[in-house]
């Protein structure tokens, strides 16, 4: 399992799932078989593909499904511009209505793009206790 150990405190960020501290031992897996690929977005283009979302749809989603929302956005222009036909499956696991404070901040323009220092996320790995790998 990846992760940054339980002493890893993220930033508050809108997206309140994401912020765990490590990630599904099931999904670790299929990133080091190379089968999925991580992305990493900020903020403000998340919610810029979930208002877009939003207004095609009518669903508001959450803040934590609108980074797999935006990923889709960029496979589908990346399509586009090859003009190439796929399909793209994306995972829709929440609606927003308790992440409007959150879109009100991204309309007003007072939503902050934050990166997490590197400095800390080596830290907090430095922590770590080591255990033998398991095979």
């Amino acid at each position: 399992m990846y992760t940054l150990g339980h002493s890893f405190v993220p930033a508050g960020i809108h997206a309140g799932g994401l912020r765990y501290h490590g990630d599904s031992p099931t999904l670790c897996l299929l990133y080091e078989e190379k089968l999925v690929e991580a992305v990493a977005y900020h903020q403000n283009p998340v919610f810029e593909s979930a208002v877009l979302f939003a207004r095609t749809e009518g669903i508001v989603p959450a803040p934590e499904s609108a980074h797999a929302l935006k990923c889709a956005v960029d496979e589908a222009l990346k399509c586009r511009e090859a003009g190439e036909e796929k399909t793209i499956l994306f995972g829709l696991s929440g609606h927003g209505n308790f992440d409007l404070a959150a879109y009100d901040a991204y309309l007003a323009g007072e939503l902050v793009d934050y990166e997490y220092p590197e400095e800390k996320v080596k830290k907090a790995l430095e922590e770590l206790p080591e255990i033998p790998a398991y095979s």
